[in-house]
């Protein structure tokens, strides 16, 4: 496995003073700075969205005519279909417009396609089988907007259609009664990265009239489909968000309530990562299984102890498809036999699950830094999912490589494709030798958003006020923080051995620290030595004393290269992570005398240089030394060729480096 990439930032933070006067702590006026807010208004309209950012569903292009034939529908009480995704964005968007339909007083026929026997979106079966049950309309939640044959021939058979999703628009859009897509030419929509759920919530809305009433009874299922299916959680989005997690916390629907109490997180505060790792994974499980009806029927229940018995359902097939994952992963490495690539990943085999590779494949993609496709074959026939890595097109790529494929689609991230058994091979090579030439630039595996140089920034006060980032989510992740160069003081293992506790040194400061998952043993580190530590702040609690935790993501020993490489080539930004290791004059006489010494061999590279350092000294102290010699003039230079200007004198602290410094 290549060694992860790290990405320290060494600038010192910005401290906006507009968002200090207005009462911001540091630290988090440092976060919002990084995201480029840097006034109380922008702050405010971030932290504090409410129903005053949720904009009129009639501003949709085509919603009043989508609303208008729902009220004739209800006026007329026909039966109406509503035709879903099987992932949790589709499910919950299915379960709000039948539950809003229902209790309109219709008859209401929810259709969500089998994944692995029907695939994605509408199909002219389908249609077949809402005729039959005298289907009169149908409305397609978190799908259909591809689906130009299926509306023709729903036509014929006499059923209106009304398309809502929020996938990109093909060249042709449906011939359909009404079609409402955020991203459809010419939308006026300010918010184009609506979930499918959050398209659905607008049609009732716009059916209703009523904006406050649809989110009263439905806030809880738009949150739920947004987290998972990664929006954005900026703007109109991040309040739907927040609306749904209060919803969550104090009036959960009985199939919400059963779900967070099988996930260990009944009574407990709720956040967007609670809905994205304890929630979601279990209501998907049922439609990677061909088992969406299950997660429906439980979120349009009103048994309690219905919903206690699906959601055991929906956590048992949890569990079945991370025991399949397992299968897909181990037979993944066995195929891979121990070699490490150094291109796109393809491996295919008889009997994986459909359902299931393209979890394996993210796994793979993050494994190995590159993109990743699993296909899963079938006699002369596989079907493939693709994930990428490192901002490399997969869309762009599958389209060079087209001529072996029987078919693909998708974006620039994620994609599926079709293609016969034997042109496996073929594709692989072609992929790779597509790769090599657009190979992506590498971006760090571990990126910090702040450099912690001491301890102030990580008091209670600054460490609690980032809890007004909540929700986080794409586009408002969770920030990231670095200690570098810190002192480990003491280290345990917990949890029966698979975690690490620590005690960490940096400076004059003490932190303690967990980390998940992890040895020190697996680590390579011991007591004394110095760590790069990326983490979160949290707030732990324990017998009834409160203090400040590292909740660690990542920790390596400690590298100086990036820091000793700005000092050494005078690059100002680096002057206030270097302030620690301001030298002394002491720190000066040992480097002069090691320079002196006849066994001192200047280097023409940062690690020949390095090499030569003072025992104990750390390489930043010891680059600051050299850094401030050479300006004074006692060193001719400092790669290659050093040698010591002994008829020199100069105050070192005069220098406009250490002035700087000091």
């Amino acid at each position: 496995m290549r060694e992860k990439l790290w990405k320290i930032p060494y600038r010192q933070p910005e401290l906006p003073r507009e968002l200090i006067e207005a009462g911001y702590t540091p630290l988090l006026a440092a976060v919002l700075a990084l995201r480029g807010i840097r006034t109380a208004a922008a702050a405010d309209e971030l932290l504090n969205p409410g129903a005053e950012r949720l904009v009129d569903p009639l501003r949709m292009k085509s919603m009043n005519r989508a609303a208008a034939r729902l009220q004739r529908a209800i006026r007329d009480r026909e039966i109406v279909a509503v035709y879903g995704d099987y992932d949790v964005d589709g499910i919950t968007a299915t379960a709000l417009l039948t539950d809003y339909l229902r209790h309109k007083g219709l008859t209401v026929v929810p259709y969500i396609p089998d994944r692995g026997a029907e695939g994605y979106g509408v199909n002219a079966s389908a249609v077949d089988a809402l005729h039959e049950q005298s289907v009169q309309l149908i409305v397609t939640v978190d799908c259909g907007i591809t689906a130009v044959e299926e509306c023709l021939y729903a036509r014929q058979l006499g059923i209106d259609m009304i398309i809502t999703d929020h996938h990109e628009c093909g060249g042709e859009l449906p011939p359909a009664l009404a079609v409402v897509d955020p991203k459809q030419p010419d939308e006026s929509y300010p918010n184009q990265v609506l979930a499918g759920v959050g398209v659905a919530m607008k049609l009732a809305c716009a059916c209703e009239g009523n904006t406050e009433t649809i989110l009263e009874q439905y806030a809880d299922l738009v949150a739920v489909g947004t987290v998972a299916d990664v929006m954005p959680l900026i703007g109109e989005n991040r309040a739907l968000v927040r609306m749904g997690i209060s919803a969550l916390e104090d009036r959960p629907r009985p199939g919400m309530a059963a779900m967070l109490r099988e996930a260990g997180l009944g009574g407990r505060a709720i956040s967007a990562t609670s809905i994205g790792f304890g929630l979601a994974p279990r209501l998907n499980a049922a439609g990677r299984l061909g088992q969406a009806q299950i997660a429906l029927d439980l979120l349009l229940t009103e048994s309690p102890d219905k919903a206690s018995r699906l959601a055991r359902q929906l956590c048992e097939l949890n569990r079945r498809r991370q025991e399949i994952e397992t299968e897909i992963w181990n037979d993944a490495n066995r195929l891979l036999e121990g070699r490490t690539p150094t291109g796109p990943i393809v491996l295919a085999k008889e009997g994986w699950h459909q359902g299931v590779i393209g979890i394996a494949a993210s796994r793979l993609a993050e494994q190995y830094a590159l993109p990743a496709i699993m296909i899963c074959l079938s006699g002369e026939s596989g079907k493939g999912s693709c994930r990428s890595y490192g901002g490399f097109n997969l869309f762009e790529a599958l389209s060079a490589c087209s001529d072996m494929l029987t078919g693909f689609g998708g974006h620039a991230l994620a994609a599926g494709l079709t293609l016969r058994s034997r042109d496996v091979p073929a594709f692989r090579a072609a992929l790779n030798d597509y790769y090599q030439q657009h190979r992506p630039e590498r971006m760090p595996d571990i990126a910090c958003d702040l450099l912690i140089r001491d301890g102030e920034l990580l008091s209670e006060e600054n460490v609690l006020s980032l809890d007004l980032l909540e929700p986080y989510g794409s586009e408002n992740p969770k920030p990231s923080f670095c200690l570098s160069g810190a002192v480990l003081l003491s280290h345990r293992g917990v949890g029966g051995g698979r975690h690490l506790r620590v005690q960490l040194q940096l400076r004059q400061q003490v932190f303690e620290g967990i980390f998940f998952g992890h040895t020190a043993e697996e680590l390579g580190i011991a007591d004394g030595d110095r760590l790069d530590v990326a983490f979160s702040p949290q707030l732990n609690e324990f017998r009834g004393r409160r203090s400040v935790q590292l909740l660690i993501t990542a920790m390596r020993r400690h590298k100086s290269e990036a820091l000793c490489a700005d000092i050494l080539s005078g690059d100002p930004a680096y002057l206030w992570a270097a302030a620690p290791y301001r030298p002394e004059r002491a720190d000066f006489i040992r480097v002069w005398r090691q320079i002196d010494s006849p066994d001192y061999r200047s280097g023409d590279d940062l690690a020949a240089i390095l090499a030569q350092k003072p025992p104990k000294m750390e390489s930043e102290r010891y680059c600051l030394c050299l850094a401030v010699l050479h300006e004074a003039g006692l060193l001719s230079a400092v790669y290659g060729g050093v040698r010591q200007q002994l008829d020199q004198k100069a105050d070192l602290t005069a220098t406009p480096l250490m002035q700087k410094l000091l």
